[in-house]
Order: C-alpha cells, then sequence, then structure tokens
C-alpha cells in the first residue's frame, strides 16, 4: 500500500470529525463504503495514525470470508493485536478474556451474547478515548453485525469511535449487511463516507507517487484503472515489470502470479485455500515443499508484494488477489488444498469449512456440531444456530451421524431451535420446535416463546402439552412453572396459584433451581393482584436468595425483589436490592440486558422518589436521548421525570426523538404523561390535555397507570377551566383503582393510593372546590418518601387553606412546599410556587426572611447590582436558575423589584 494520501482530503475530513467529537465526549460511529480496491483500507488507516496521536487507543480487526463459521473473529483479532494494557483490560473481563489466545471458553450461564456486549461496552468505557475499526464488514458474521448495531446504539457519551469498511460491490439485493446498513444510517450518530473512484487529476498524482513513468505509460495506467487505486498500484506494478497490459483486473493480477517460479506459485494456490492471512508454519505443511524451497518461494512472493508479512505468518496484499487466486484453482487442486488444511487444523469452526470445501461430509458433519457448541459457550446464538443447522442439512448423507454428533438428531435440532430463540428470532425457533416430536421439553420451550410473541392460547395448548407429558420430575417442574406464567394474565389465572405451588414443590423435590424460582416469581406476581403484599414479598426475597446457574433468572429475581419493596413505599430496603443486582448486572456483563435495564430504570425511580435528583440526574445522562427502537425509546423516557421535574433544557429535543414511538403503550404512558406536565409548566394545558387523552387510548381498562394520567389531566381541565370529559377520566381512573387488569380490583401501594387521592381531589378543583381535607389526606399520603409530589401536593393544600381563609396555615405549608422545592432544585414547581406566593403577598416568615442559603447567597449579589448571567458565571449556575432563585426572593420579601429586594434585605440586616 503507498504512504501518500491522494484525492480523500473531504472524506478524511468528515472521519476526523467523527473523532473529534469522540475525543471531546459525544460517541460516533463512521461506515466507509466502496468497491474493492478503491482505497478504504489506505483512508482508515490514515485516520488511525491520527487517533494515534491523539493519544486514542486503538483496536482493529478484520472479518473473513468464511462468513458465520468464525463468531466475533474481528473483535477476536482486534483484542489479540492490542496493546498489553488494553489486552490485560480485556483479560479481566471472563466473556472477552475467553476470545484472547490460550483462553478457553467457560461453560454457558445463560445470556452470553449480552454478557459479551455488556462486557465490551465496559472495556471500551475503561480504556477509552478508543476507536474500533471493524474491516471487511461484508464478511461479518451475524454476531459481528449485530455487535456493531448493539455499539451505534449504546455508546453516546463515551469518547469512543467505531469505523466500519466494507464493499459496496458486494451487496447484493439479499446481502445481510444491507438492512443493517439501513438502519444505522438513519442513526444520528452515524457518519456515512462513500468512495467514489479518484478523478483523473488526482488518479495522475497517486501514480506519480508509486515512482518513475513516462506520460504515456501514466496516462495508459489512469486511463485503464478507472480510478481505483489498488488496480493502478497493480498497472504500475506491470508496467514496470515490462509485462504487457492485459484487459481486466482479474488477468492483470493473474498475470501478477503467472511470473511466480512453479514453487512460489504452489506457496500462493495454498495461501489463497487458507483465507486473507495464513500462518507460516501451516502454509509450509501444507505446501508439502522442503524448508529452504518453501522460504525461497515465499521470500519471492513477498518481494513482488503479493504477500506481505504480518505477525508469525502472512497476509495477501488485497482480499481481491487472494479471490483471484483461489477462483484460478482446479476443482481436484481446490479439494486437495482443503483437505490437508483440514487435516492440520483444531478450530472447529475452520475445520468445518474445510471439511466442507473438501467434500468430507462426516468430517463436516462432526466439525459443525462441535463448532456450534463452541459458538453457543462464546455468546454467538446465531452461528450456533447456522452451524447446528449446516449439520442437520448433512445428516442424512453421513453415516452414523448421530455418533459423530454426539447426540441424536432430535436433540440436536432442539439445540438449534434454542439458539435461533436466544438471537432473536422466535419465529425461527417455535417453526423448528413444532417440526420435532412434540417431547415435554420441546413443548415447554414451544410454550415460553409462543408467550414471549403474545400467541397466549397456543402456549397454554404447548404448556398443558408439556405437562401432560412430562418424562420425570425436572421436565415436569419446568412445564408446570411455564404453564403457570401462560395463564397469569389470561381468564384462567385463577389456576395460576395451584400450578405454581405445584411447580414449587416439583421443583424443590426434583432439584429444578430454575423451575423453582420461575414458580416462585408467578406466584409472587399472583399474590400481587391478590393484594398480599408481605406475601408476594416473602416469596420474591426466596427467589433471590440462592444462584439458579440461570443469569437471566436470578436478575429477573432481583428486579421483581427490588420492585416490591419499591411499590410498597420501602424505599432504603429497594435501594440496597436493585444496587445487588445492578452488581450482578455489571460483573457478568449485563448491564444492558432486560433485567439488567430494568434494574437501572427501578434504580433511577427510588432516586426519584427519596428526593435524591443529582443522583437521579447523574443515571439518567446515560439514558441516551439519540433512539431507533422501543427499547431505547423506554430507557429514554424515563430521564423525562428528572429533566421536566428540574425544567431541563434537554426536554425538548429528548421529546422530538421518542415522538416517532408513541404509539408503543409503555413508551406513551411514561414520555407523553411527562409531555403534559412539561406543557403545564409552560402554561400551555390545551396541548397537556391532548396528550393526557392520547396517552389514555393506549392504556388497557384497568392498567393503574391511567390513575396518574388521569390526575394530570384533571390539572389540565382545572387550568384551562373546563369540566366537559371530567367525569370520563374520574370513572376510567376509578375502574383501575376498584377493578384492577384482571377484574380483581387493582393492587396499589402507598404511590397508587395517593395517586387516588390526587385523582379525587383533581376531580374537585376542576369543579372550584379547594377540599383543605382532601388535598391534607394527598399530602400525607405522599410523605411516604416521595419529596417532590409531597411539595407539589402541599402546593395545592397551601392554595386550598388561603381559599378557605386561613392565611397562616396556607403560609406555613407554602414555606415547606418552598423549602422541598429548593432542595430539589425544582425549578418549575419553584417558579409556580413563587408566583403563588406573590398572589398571596405572603412576606417573610421569620428574621432571615424565610431565604434559602443559596437565595440568600443570590440576594448579596442582587445587592451588589449584578446581572442574572453575571450571578450565574459566579456561583457556577445557569441564568435559569438564577431567574427562578430571584422571583423566590421578591416573593419571600413580598416586593416587586431587584432594588426594593436590596432595600429590604438592609432593613432586615440579611446581608450582614
Amino acid at each position: 500500500m503507498n504512504g501518500t494520501l491522494v484525492g480523500r482530503s473531504v472524506e478524511l475530513a468528515r472521519l476526523a470529525r467523527v473523532l473529534e467529537a469522540a475525543a471531546a465526549g459525544t460517541a460516533g460511529v463512521a461506515l466507509v463504503g466502496g468497491d474493492a480496491g478503491i482505497g478504504k483500507t489506505r483512508l482508515v488507516t490514515e485516520l488511525v495514525a491520527e487517533a494515534r496521536r491523539r493519544g486514542f487507543n486503538v483496536l482493529v480487526g478484520q472479518c473473513a470470508e468464511l462468513g458465520d463459521a468464525l463468531p466475533y473473529l474481528p473483535l477476536a483479532d482486534a483484542l489479540r493485536g492490542a496493546e498489553p494494557g488494553v489486552r490485560e483490560a480485556a483479560a479481566a473481563h471472563p466473556m472477552l478474556g475467553q476470545l484472547l489466545p490460550g483462553t478457553e471458553s467457560a461453560p454457558s450461564a445463560g445470556l452470553t451474547q449480552q454478557r459479551l456486549f455488556g462486557s465490551l461496552l465496559g472495556l471500551l468505557s475503561e480504556v477509552q478515548p478508543v476507536v474500533f475499526v471493524i474491516e471487511d464488514l461484508h464478511w461479518a458474521d451475524r454476531s459481528t453485525r449485530d455487535l456493531l448495531v448493539f455499539l451505534s446504539r449504546m455508546v453516546q457519551t463515551e469518547r469512543v469511535c467505531v469505523v466500519g469498511t466494507y464493499r459496496t460491490d458486494d451487496l447484493h439485493r439479499r446481502h445481510p449487511l444491507r438492512s443493517v446498513l439501513a438502519e444505522l444510517k438513519r442513526l444520528p450518530s452515524v457518519t456515512h463516507v462513500e468512495l467514489g473512484p479518484l478523478g483523473s487529476g488526482d488518479m495522475s498524482d497517486y501514480v506519480s507517487t508509486l515512482g518513475r513513468v513516462d506520460a504515456r505509460e501514466l496516462g495508459l495506467i489512469v486511463t485503464r484503472a478507472e480510478g481505483n487505486p489498488f488496480y493502478a498500484e497493480e498497472l504500475f506494478a506491470a508496467v514496470a515489470e515490462g509485462d504487457t497490459l492485459p484487459d481486466g483486473l482479474t488477468s492483470l493480477l493473474m498475470s501478477r502470479v503467472e511470473v511466480l517460479s512453479p514453487a512460489g506459485q504452489q506457496v500462493l494456490r495454498a495461501a489463497a485455500v487458507a483465507g486473507r492471512r495464513v500462518e507460516d508454519e501451516l502454509l509450509r505443511e501444507v505446501s508439502g515443499l522442503p524448508l529452504a524451497d518453501f522460504e525461497e518461494a515465499v521470500r519471492e512472493i513477498v518481494s513482488r508484494g503479493l504477500l506481505r508479512v504480518q505477525g508469525h505468518g502472512y497476509a495477501f496484499r488485497h482480499a481481491l488477489l487472494q479471490e483471484v487466486v483461489y477462483t484460478d484453482l482446479l476443482p481436484g487442486e481446490r479439494t486437495r488444498l482443503h483437505a490437508d488444511f483440514a487435516r492440520l487444523l483444531t478450530a472447529p469452526a475452520e475445520l468445518a469449512h474445510h471439511h466442507l470445501a473438501s467434500h468430507d461430509l462426516a468430517g463436516a458433519l462432526a466439525a459443525s456440531t462441535e463448532a456450534g457448541r463452541v459458538a453457543e459457550r462464546l455468546g454467538a446464538p446465531a452461528e450456533a444456530h447456522s452451524h447446528y443447522d449446516q449439520a442437520l442439512s448433512l445428516w442424512d448423507r453421513v453415516p452414523d451421524a448421530a455418533e459423530l454428533a454426539g447426540e441424536s438428531r432430535v436433540a440436536l435440532a432442539f439445540r438449534s431451535a434454542v439458539m435461533a430463540a436466544d438471537s432473536g428470532d422466535n419465529h425461527r425457533a417455535v417453526a423448528a420446535l413444532r417440526a420435532l416430536p412434540p417431547t415435554s421439553e420441546v413443548s415447554e420451550r414451544l410454550a415460553y416463546y409462543l408467550f414471549e410473541m403474545d400467541d397466549f392460547d397456543a402456549a397454554v395448548a404447548a404448556a398443558e402439552h408439556a405437562v401432560q407429558t412430562a418424562f420425570d420430575q425436572i421436565a415436569l417442574a419446568r412445564a408446570l412453572a411455564t404453564y403457570a406464567r401462560t395463564l397469569l394474565w389470561g381468564p384462567r389465572h385463577a389456576e395460576v396459584e395451584e400450578l405454581a405451588h405445584r411447580a414449587l414443590a416439583t421443583a424443590r423435590t426434583a432439584g429444578a433451581k430454575d423451575a423453582e424460582v420461575g414458580a416462585l416469581l408467578t406466584l409472587a406476581t399472583f399474590t400481587e393482584i391478590r393484594h398480599d403484599m408481605a406475601a408476594a414479598h416473602d416469596l420474591v426475597e426466596t427467589a433471590s436468595t440462592e444462584s439458579t446457574g440461570d443469569l437471566a433468572m436470578d436478575l429477573r429475581a432481583r428486579f421483581h425483589h427490588a420492585r416490591i419493596h419499591y411499590e410498597q413505599g420501602l424505599l432504603a430496603q429497594a435501594a440496597e436490592v436493585a444496587d445487588e443486582g445492578i452488581r450482578l448486572a455489571v460483573e457478568s456483563g449485563l448491564k444492558w440486558s432486560t433485567y439488567g435495564t430494568d434494574l437501572r430504570f427501578l434504580r433511577f425511580l427510588i432516586h426519584y422518589v427519596a428526593g435524591e435528583w443529582d443522583q437521579a440526574e447523574s443515571v439518567a445522562g446515560s439514558f441516551g436521548a439519540r433512539v431507533g427502537t422501543v427499547p431505547e425509546a423506554t430507557l429514554s423516557s424515563y430521564a423525562l421525570f428528572i429533566e421536566v421535574a428540574r425544567g431541563l433544557p434537554a426536554v425538548e429535543d429528548r421529546l422530538a426523538w421518542l415522538r416517532p414511538f408513541w404509539s408503543d403503550s409503555l413508551v406513551a404512558y411514561i414520555s407523553r404523561g411527562l409531555a403534559a406536565e412539561h406543557a403545564l409548566w409552560q402554561g400551555d394545558p390545551a396541548t397537556a390535555l391532548d396528550h393526557i387523552h392520547a396517552t389514555l387510548a393506549t392504556l388497557d381498562p384497568g392498567e393503574s397507570g391511567t390513575i396518574r394520567i388521569a390526575a394530570i389531566g384533571l390539572w389540565a381541565m382545572a387550568d384551562l377551566g373546563i369540566t366537559e370529559g371530567a367525569e370520563d377520566l374520574l370513572s376510567r381512573a376509578r375502574f383501575s383503582v376498584t377493578t384492577g387488569p384482571v377484574g380483581e380490583g387493582g393492587q396499589l401501594g402507598p404511590e397508587g393510593q395517593a395517586w387516588a387521592l390526587r385523582l379525587e381531589a383533581e376531580w374537585h378543583r376542576v369543579h372550584g372546590r379547594l377540599d383543605v381535607d382532601l388535598w391534607r389526606e394527598v399530602v400525607t399520603a405522599f410523605s411516604y418518601g416521595f419529596i417532590y409530589e409531597e411539595a407539589r401536593a402541599r402546593w395545592r393544600l397551601a392554595e386550598a387553606l388561603l381559599a378557605s381563609g386561613d392565611r397562616p396555615a396556607a403560609q406555613a405549608e407554602w414555606e415547606l412546599a418552598r423549602e422541598q422545592a429548593g432542595k430539589l432544585r425544582a425549578a418549575p414547581l419553584e417558579a409556580a410556587l413563587a408566583e403563588f406566593g406573590r398572589r398571596a403577598r405572603f412576606g417573610p416568615g421569620d428574621a432571615e426572611g424565610g431565604l434559602t442559603a443559596r437565595e440568600t447567597e443570590v440576594l448579596r449579589l442582587v445587592a451588589e447590582g449584578l446581572t442574572n448571567r453575571a450571578i450565574a458565571a459566579q456561583l457556577f449556575i445557569a441564568p435559569k436558575t438564577v431567574s427562578v432563585h430571584v422571583s423566590n426572593i421578591l416573593a419571600k420579601l413580598d416586593v416587586s423589584t431587584r432594588t426594593e429586594a436590596a432595600a429590604a434585605a438592609r432593613k432586615h440586616g440579611l446581608l450582614a
């Protein structure tokens, strides 16, 4: 590869901007596409050099033309070639360490792919700033493609730059990378750079950098190369060696090969069968040449620039050259060389590839089965499924297939179906399972996947069959646990209790820990529905005490344990259990798994409710706003709790990204409900009410979330001064209180009960009645620990007390609300309270005027004549926050201007 970059300054500048953003803390992804030989690697090499100059760690991995045979090949390649410090950091993550040489893959504990992805994200955070380059994505395996999508969506505030290259001329209509690229190009964090042919001027400049050439030869090379730098290099080499120039790149490349000695051609052909790279010792063995002849042949090949030395072996200078040499092999020659490699290799995935190419079907079946097991342990379920399916496709053509595979065809097909489900393809898994004999094990998994696909009737039928055909106690325990789960939310939910108890007893007798925990959690949910929270708590606590060996089940148990504490209003206990679950998720690389994410949601809510808003805002900072999927939108929505309540400027941008996902009921419930509150704080109750009606349309009758949404809707109606529709909101929410989602009454904890009271109080407010006693009940109900909602309720209580003529009590509640809001830095609520205080003309409540320490600081600077902006700069806070403090000061001192505030402060001695 020539050392000078020509004609790519614009493209390099675009990549450099991604690198600069990453250095500043905004992660980015760059996708570089172009035809073979157009200069993708050369451009990325320049970017990598710049990254090293900036102090970035660099990881570079390359995909190989073995398709899905070798999962995570570019990641393993990158880690093996990384700096020692990065390799040591990777080795500390068990899921990454097994990709390093000399490390055995560990037995699976479940969720292996999610653990690996989470571990890589953790590693990149540890070694940032870092550039991770994945070359030749057109050859990437399924798991590597999934990894690229994961990183593109998850890295947002890290100093991480991910770069991928791919050939556009290889992307046929059904190529699996096409859909991935289409998805990624829609993300704002992704920059797409397409390399076209160099212009004739740039191409002339480029050829001139290769060496001396006369004008006629230069014109010939530029014309024939058609803007392709690699083609130009090969043409230049042919001209330099005095060769005639054949038509076409393939003929040109083969003309370079044919000038080699017979031994050189023999070695190069063997190298082409190995792939893009090959180890020295392996190549020597396959070539069959004596050592001296082999070394002389390799020296010749390297001197002609066809292979280059790389590590302990050799790599083709360009993938196109390897492809041309391989394609030129005779069928028998190709078969024999693949067989020679199969005789010497030990890695199952490579063995499977070479056995199949050499028509050794028995060897291919055995190696494919073992390759599937290795991929399964590595956390590459898609590749495991592919290997197992390959073995199954050979089954009927191989004698003694079961002996070679080490298991029966049915067992292997079942394993393949489970891997399909683990890779996210439940439809393929269900189809595969339905084609198998309906044993209890098959029917239990079929029921589980159908339930996940919301095909509840079919799930129940499959689970019933699993129970009826169970052949031992372990199978029966798992079948019963799944059967109970499929009935939980349907019309037969009354049967759940008896089934779950049977599953529990059977699991304990058989020692099936996973079935035991599953039954405990189903029983706990059922008990919650029946309003026995103490019993539900005991059940999830039991489920959380021991490890099942299944990380998904262990995290699920800890999530529900923390959730029940939270819903009982036991915030300290909920925090302790959630923290334990999060530690397990982080240590096992499952921070971004379903329950790992759910635990972090829950921990955020605990911070939020308990008034630990700085911590809540810090956690929310990791909930990226640039979303592209429903799970990402759900995660992002939670951040709005703190952003709306504090009046942060990020609200509008986050809502803009969330709008396309408002058809999802959970995203709508969280984000549109909070969009309504945001609109209310902005003085736009009409828009707020629109959000409320749209949100309620996505919720099922009886859902407990209806209560909060309806209460906010009544707030909006009260602000609008209208009553039409209030009865509908009230009745819909009351149905959730009295009936619940399955007709047995709503299971309301302290927060739900408090919102139910606020619903009633807001309904009275809509009709012009400020009920002091009712608002006092709301305050008391939220005082279990929900600081913010207690403060908001005190605001309304103060209004009701003032309307009733009890001014001293109203001011007392107002002061308590202001104190709470001030500690939270809940700017919109502080502004509302300041406005209410001004209208009520509440005066100073004590010698200090009721000012907080921060308000006293602001008052001193106001008295010095500083502007809000100057005060913000001096106190390191936002100008908007200063404005809120000034409004509060004016209300507390019962004055109208900053000058009057300064005078009142001096009069009362507040500036001493």
